[in-house]
């Protein structure tokens, strides 16, 4: 697989992520892809977008901070701020349960052609 083709991959994991944790913190996803910081909640709803793409997607750092089109320092950042409250059992389940989702979801690979991914 070349890079642009990885790169593509690695932004539909990223889209996918975002879209759940907009869902699951009712924060429009555009305010979780966006450039800018934004809000308190739009910050930690991609916080939560980038671990699940580390955990549920696999995906390196480095990779997560091209698709997100950030940092990899502030991916790794995020990552370890959302570890950090899985200490919080609460938290912990309800993440936890964000992860299953992805992981539920079907391989990149099965993705008809004429959807236009």
């Amino acid at each position: 697989m070349d890079v642009v083709e990885t790169l593509r991959r690695d932004r539909t994991a990223a889209r996918l992520a975002a879209d759940v944790a907009s869902y699951a913190l009712k924060v429009p996803v555009e305010e979780i892809l966006e450039r800018r910081r934004g809000t308190n909640a739009a910050a930690f709803a991609r916080q939560v977008a980038v671990y699940l793409c580390h955990v549920g997607f696999e995906l390196s750092l480095a990779r997560i901070a091209a698709a997100f089109g950030r940092d990899r320092s502030t991916v790794a950042h995020a990552c370890h701020a959302i570890e950090d409250r899985r200490d919080e059992p609460q938290f912990d389940l309800w993440i936890a349960g964000l992860e299953n989702m992805l992981r539920a979801a079907p391989p990149f690979e099965h993705v008809a052609p004429e959807a236009g991914l």
